[in-house]
């Protein structure tokens, strides 16, 4: 059977954009058809400047809300990163095999370091180095398929790249992953910039819908949303991208094609108003669950416990493979 692996990082409030992108698509589709694991990755959090007590608030409302999104623990696990030792064991060894000059080639490494720098504070190493890490989150667990976004591909191409290097200088220990992603809404934009991705990092802004807004808050984003100039609503996402992204967005919804969608609207009201209703029901549930979920929060921790257990059950052979293939000695004893 196939194995899944991805994570969501919580570093902010998960928004439409982690949803149409990534975790329906986990809930709808990877955790049937395959092995799948879901993972919390609050270690990649620590990479910037943080607050301890924030990211473990939003580290448990991330959890909750993939249970409320659908995951089923009975079907795939879930489970939080830091709770598995294996993570951080297997980073250090790909750490011994990755090179600086790759770390500093990824553009994420290169744009938050310009943020950061620009803000007047320091680049903590770990920035540099958390590309390893995430590919050791993967290559624990003899990944086939990451689904990701567009912007992370170049990061799965890592975790490639050194588990090719890895075998071939060690030994076979580690599956060559592949990247995966949805053909549609793979990469949801700011309503507001709608070159710029709808990331959960920003703190506030009227572009981004967050999946716990009220059903309102969600109608007056998309309503305002920025369009453009032009009066026939047409898809083309160079040109046109504001109204692009609402065809989008709209399309991943209601399941649909965007420039088929398109040509039933003759203005972007009308556009917006649909656009805005769909959005409201597609998070209606995943409200709703959530709510049910934060009244019951040993059940959460119990999934996340149980998760924990069995990911590591399924890393730990695959890491000491690693350790024994690189020449490190086995721990004496029982």
């Amino acid at each position: 059977m196939t194995r899944v692996f991805s994570g969501i990082k919580p570093t902010g409030h998960l928004t439409l954009g982690n949803y149409l992108g990534a975790v329906r698509r986990w809930a709808g589709e990877d955790q049937h058809r395959s092995d799948a694991l879901f993972c919390v990755v609050d270690l990649h959090a620590l990479t910037v400047d943080h607050d301890p007590a924030r990211v473990r608030r939003l580290s448990r409302q991330a959890a909750s809300l993939l249970l409320a999104a659908g995951l089923d623990p009975e079907l795939c696990t879930v489970f939080v990163q830091s709770h598995v030792d294996e993570h951080a064991r297997l980073s250090y060894v790909l750490e011994c095999v990755a090179t600086d000059g790759e770390m500093r080639r990824m553009i994420q490494y290169k744009e938050k370091a310009a943020r950061e720098r620009e803000r007047g504070g320091s680049v903590r190493l770990s920035l540099l180095t958390y590309p390893v890490l995430m590919a050791a989150d993967i290559l624990a667990y003899g990944t086939d398929d990451v689904p990701v976004g567009n912007d992370q591909t170049q990061h799965v191409e890592l975790a490639r790249d050194l588990a090719v290097r890895f075998n071939q200088r060690y030994g076979h220990t580690f599956v060559v992953p592949r990247a995966t992603s949805p053909a549609v809404a793979a990469r949801v934009m700011n309503l507001q910039e709608p070159v710029s991705k709808m990331g959960k990092s920003d703190d506030v802004g009227p572009g981004i819908v967050y999946l716990l807004d009220e059903p309102d808050v969600v109608r007056k984003k998309v309503m305002r949303a920025v369009t453009d100039s032009g009066r026939e609503v047409v898809y083309d996402r160079k040109e046109r991208p504001g109204p692009a992204n609402l065809l989008e967005i709209l399309a991943a919804c209601t399941g649909g094609e965007p420039a088929e969608l398109a040509g039933a609207y003759d203005s972007y009201g009308a556009l917006k108003k649909d656009t805005a209703e769909a959005v409201v029901e597609v998070l209606r549930p995943v409200r709703e669950r959530h709510q049910e979920l934060c009244a019951d929060p040993g059940y959460v921790e119990g999934v996340l416990r149980e998760g924990a257990r069995k990911a590591r059950a399924m890393a730990r052979p695959t890491v000491d493979a690693a350790y024994r293939a690189i020449g490190l000695l086995p721990p004496a004893g029982p």
